[in-house]
């Protein structure tokens, strides 16, 4: 079974891309919504996270307080690198956990949906990645119209905190571009077919 990872920086639609895949039944972990599941529900990490950043990391129903951990670590990118450092390793136990399980399924490949597979090292679990590409200008736009609480500053903060797009689209297997010129589905179809047979 093929581990295929889809990146794309902010606002490119590489989770329009993963919803597409999941209609032609591929399987899909969504590194996001999963690392934020497993700092709520792994008790070691759950540890390691009140140990680094202290008690109120957790509220006192035992949910984690997203919100005053994104105000102690996102400013300061030492912290963001000691709660990156902390996360990353319980989401690629998770993730390889997830993977062997879809293999017992007999699926011939699945992907892992993430904004930071380079920067986060997950890419070294996958056999191929796909980057799904659109121009930065164009991004911002979309981010700005779906995410109505961020300013245009905060889009290009995030911008420059993920690897650039050059150094992502020489180090992609596939291309997907979603630039408002290319259609999606025709795409997405040929990659499919190119991937399962891959597989065979």
């Amino acid at each position: 079974m093929l581990k295929i990872g889809i990146t794309g920086g902010i606002g490119s639609g590489k989770s329009i891309v993963g919803r597409l895949f999941r209609v032609l039944g591929v399987p899909l972990y969504d590194s996001d919504s999963r690392a934020k599941w497993v700092m709520a529900h792994d008790p070691q990490l759950r540890q390691e996270l009140t140990a680094a950043f202290g008690p109120e990391t957790f509220d006192a129903q035992g949910h984690l307080d997203r919100t005053y951990l994104a105000r102690v670590a996102f400013p300061d990118p030492a912290q963001l690198a000691r709660l990156n450092a902390l996360v990353h390793p319980h989401v690629g136990r998770d993730f390889a956990a997830w993977s062997a399980a879809r293999q017992a399924e007999g699926c011939a490949y699945v992907l892992k949906e993430a904004a930071l597979l380079y920067e986060s090292g997950a890419y070294r679990q996958l056999d191929r990645i796909i980057t799904v590409f659109a121009p930065q200008a164009l991004r911002q736009e979309r981010v700005l119209r779906r995410d109505l609480h961020r300013t245009a500053h905060d889009v290009l903060t995030i911008i420059g905190k993920q690897l650039s797009e050059e150094e992502k689209l020489a180090r992609a297997n596939y291309v997907i571009h979603n630039d408002d010129e290319h259609l999606l589905i025709p795409q997405v179809l040929k990659l499919d077919a190119e991937l399962r047979g891959l597989a065979k």
